[in-house]
């Protein structure tokens, strides 16, 4: 999947995931794709209970080798 931005969280911690996502997004236009990675096994709960919040649409989510991916849609 092609994203428009790569946000590289690993070995940060809950809640920096989702701040430095939010973040990174602002910068997106609509329609845009952000990747994030992260090392966080909280991170899958907190990224698909963050884009009901804010609506955004997350398209997929994957681990490899301990690195969760998401892919989040700017709406």
């Amino acid at each position: 999947m092609q994203a428009d931005l790569i946000v590289d969280t690993k070995g940060m911690a809950c809640p920096m995931p989702i701040v430095k996502a939010k973040k990174a997004l602002d910068g997106l236009q609509p329609g845009q794709v952000m990747e994030v990675l992260s090392t966080d096994k909280g991170s899958v709960n907190d990224f698909q209970a963050w884009v009901k919040q804010t609506k955004h649409e997350l398209i997929k989510h994957e681990e490899e080798n301990g690195i969760y991916k998401f892919f989040v849609k700017k709406i």
